[in-house]
């Protein structure tokens, strides 16, 4: 069986060598090649030819954001960006020009704990391998029509009549943050129905994130808050090393957050997120699951059609990573199969959110 060649980038020569040797602990993975620079890392890219490539963002002479710029039109490349914590918004950026997933260095010093991270890192490494890089640069071209979009729904204050949906709950994973950015910006400002997402993200990373999505896209995003009221036209991202659970007091539907335990395999866990809207919501609910590893998201989908409810997946002719979507399809309660491009309008349809007066 060939080997996955991979490039490591990083300016730090400890960080490289820690990287490789974890990479290289895994028989079926080969460090074809380390670069302490975004220049020297082209030159190896053009050399090696690697099947993935982990990236620090960080680095002299060229970074890795102009590394990414150049990768993405020369010889797209599936790439993993190690990060920091209180570099998270950096993150975000790069997955816009074509990262498509990222690892949380630890907050201390790398060479006592980044030993902790292997597993991850070579699952993910794993994961990279077979996506196509068509589907991520397709994303890129969706995220580039959102200033439009955001500025015309912006533009128009006309509020929408509240339809039949009062929740949509959306499950993403690996690819998820751009998805995410691209159906966002494609949901007016007074949509009539409220939104709770759990994407798979590590702690410190979601306020970010949120905060991002909040000034590139028309609704009012934040990171849930334990308590917070789940209203029209207000998206709330699950805090990572949380689970974002709904709940009806009354009229309202409130957010409870409940922290991880070492046993939960996803976390936050759009399972447990779309169970609980299916609960509080009825036919009232709308799933969506989005690109991802794995199968969370297959339950909630199960979850919120037998209480009536109604769900859509994203096809795999757009998931970056197809797994989490083919698992809800396999379960038989899917309503439709889409591509990332059309789930904005399909989702505002079936909210029937509309203007009044039109019909």
């Amino acid at each position: 069986m060939k080997k996955i060649k991979a490039l490591v980038v990083d300016d730090s020569a400890y960080n490289r060598m820690t990287i490789t040797k974890m990479l290289e602990r895994d028989p079926g993975i080969e460090v074809a090649g380390v670069a302490g620079d975004g220049i020297d890392a082209i030159t190896k890219t053009l050399r090696l030819q690697p099947d993935v490539i982990t990236l620090d963002l960080e680095m002299p002479t060229m970074d890795g954001f102009t590394f990414l710029r150049w990768l993405m039109k020369e010889r797209p490349t599936p790439v993993l960006v190690l990060s920091s914590r209180s570099d998270s918004r950096s993150v975000f950026r790069a997955m816009e020009l074509g990262a498509v997933d990222f690892l949380a260095k630890p907050e201390a010093r790398i060479s006592r704990s980044i030993e902790g991270l292997r597993e991850e890192l070579v699952a993910k490494v794993y994961a990279l391998l077979h996506l196509k890089m068509s589907k991520v640069q397709s994303a890129m071209e969706l995220l580039a029509k959102g200033p439009a979009l955001q500025a015309a729904h912006r533009d128009d204050d006309t509020p929408l009549e509240r339809g039949p949906i009062e929740a949509v709950a959306i499950a993403s994973s690996t690819g998820g943050p751009p998805a995410l950015q691209a159906i966002l910006a494609g949901l007016p400002q007074h949509f009539g129905a409220g939104l709770v997402i759990s994407q798979h993200m590590p702690p410190g990373f979601t306020r970010s994130f949120a905060d991002r999505l909040n000034k590139l896209s028309a609704l009012m995003v934040s990171e849930a808050e334990d308590g917070d009221r789940l209203l029209p036209g207000r998206a709330l991202i699950a805090p990572g090393g949380y689970h974002l659970l709904v709940r009806r007091e009354g009229a309202n539907l409130v957010v409870e957050l409940v922290p991880r335990i070492p046993e939960d395999m996803y976390v936050p866990s759009a399972d447990r997120m779309m169970v609980s809207v299916a609960e509080a919501c009825g036919p009232a609910a709308l799933g969506v699951v989005l690109t991802g590893m794995g199968r969370d998201g297959a339950g909630g989908a199960v979850a919120i059609k037998k209480q009536g409810g109604q769900c859509l997946a994203e096809s795999e002719e757009s998931a970056v990573v197809f797994g989490m979507p083919q698992e809800a399809i396999r379960t038989g309660v899917i309503d439709k199969v889409l591509p990332l491009g059309m789930m904005a309008e399909e989702i505002l349809r079936r909210c029937r959110c509309i203007r009044p007066g039109v019909s």
